[in-house]
């Protein structure tokens, strides 16, 4: 019977009919492999649907989540890095910037913006690890120091989210000098009472870490991030030893101490809408108003 037996043999589809499956349909967790498509894993903001690893995202989808609405005004986001030292490794340090550029749509590995989240005024500085590994350059700690500047000024609290593999090596002692800078512009926001928090995500390294990331009011960071200054190799070859397990990773960091707490990316908006509340700096109103007298103590 031919209409369940496949009569002739030798059948081939030609190439130019084959249907194959569109390349950015699916997404495979890299943790525990599970698969699911990118529609699903987009819309629980790229966290595995089943063990729920955090993939790395960028400052795109950190503003998309973060600000309402998505809406809020870029600061200095034409700034782009000069080549004081005329460095070249594989190439000159101008053609591996505008390389990257074309690649990723970037100007630089920060991104500085301010708007409305759930109707609170909040300053925000996001790296992007996509951009020479989120490396710290002198445009980086530019736009951060203008970033807190903006903040002082307009009185909002800021956000630091923290992504980098370390110091910029094309810029070496200019991009050293920014650890400093921004530190310093800390200090000053600190003085006027202003909150800032710092969000540690997947990885945060070397410079980074040892400057503005660690520097927060709260401390905080995503599930599994990798936080350290020297990468794990380094360091297991420099003492000769095995490290720990979950060396370096948020939940280890978090146990000893140089974390304030671990935010899953969906409770991420709701999470610092309410410790931004908590830390509200107060109106120069507020200021103003004469604080009651202490009741005299009877003798």
């Amino acid at each position: 019977m031919p209409w369940f037996k496949r009569v002739e043999k030798g059948i081939h589809t030609p190439t130019e009919e084959k249907k194959e499956t569109p390349d950015g349909l699916w997404y495979k967790c890299p943790s525990c492999k599970a698969v699911t498509s990118m529609a699903e894993h987009r819309k629980n903001l790229n966290t595995c649907v089943k063990c729920n690893h955090h993939d790395r995202i960028g400052s795109k989808e950190y503003f998309s989540i973060l600000f309402d609405d998505n809406t809020f005004v870029e600061l200095d986001e034409n700034m782009t890095s000069g080549d004081p030292l005329n460095f070249v490794d594989s190439q000159p340090y101008p053609q591996r910037t505008a390389a990257t550029q074309r690649k990723t749509g970037l100007k630089d590995a920060v991104r500085t913006a301010y708007g409305k989240m759930n109707g609170q005024d909040v300053t925000i500085a996001c790296m992007d690890f996509a951009y020479i590994g989120g490396s710290m350059g002198s445009v980086v700690g530019e736009k951060i120091a203008r970033a807190i500047d903006h903040a002082r000024k307009a009185r909002t609290p800021f956000l630091m989210i923290s992504k980098s593999g370390g110091a910029r090596m094309m810029e070496a002692g200019f991009s050293l000098m920014q650890m400093a800078k921004t530190s310093a512009k800390l200090a000053l926001l600190a003085e006027e009472k202003l909150p800032y928090v710092s969000l540690l995500t997947d990885p945060t390294t070397g410079g980074v870490t040892a400057s503005y990331a660690m520097l927060g009011d709260f401390n905080i960071a995503e599930p599994g991030a990798l936080i350290g200054f020297a990468g794990p190799r380094v360091i297991k070859e420099t003492i000769g030893k095995d490290l720990p397990k979950g060396f370096q990773s948020a939940e280890f960091v978090l146990e000893h101490g140089f974390l304030d707490f671990i935010v899953d990316r969906k409770e991420l908006k709701q999470r610092l809408t309410d410790l931004f509340g908590m830390l509200r700096p107060a109106t120069p109103a507020e200021d103003a108003t004469p604080k009651a007298a202490k009741p005299a103590k009877a003798s």
